[in-house]
């Protein structure tokens, strides 16, 4: 795994994304807005997953957009895991 990143880092570069993929300002994006509000089609959701795998050099479920299901839900999540993935370490 890469370097750890925060939550708000998390944050940003999901805002980013979502951002650019509805051509919004980042200022637009409401980081407690459910995913499924942002109507991305289930392919951009599993691209979006795939490009967020591959900045944070970590695996995510499959089903993590599911159960974590907004931008704040899921970066939370996403600190809780690298912190166990240290913890192993």
């Amino acid at each position: 795994m890469t370097d750890r990143r925060t939550a708000a880092e998390v944050q940003e570069w999901l805002v980013a994304r979502i951002a650019g993929r509805l051509a919004v300002p980042p200022e637009q994006v409401d980081v407690d807005q459910y995913f499924d509000e942002f109507a991305l089609d289930s392919t951009e959701a599993l691209v979006l997953a795939g490009e967020l795998e591959n900045w944070l050099g970590l695996e995510l479920e499959t089903t993590a957009l599911w159960y974590h299901p907004t931008i704040a839900d899921l970066s939370a999540w996403i600190v809780s895991i690298q912190e166990r993935a240290g913890a192993r370490h």
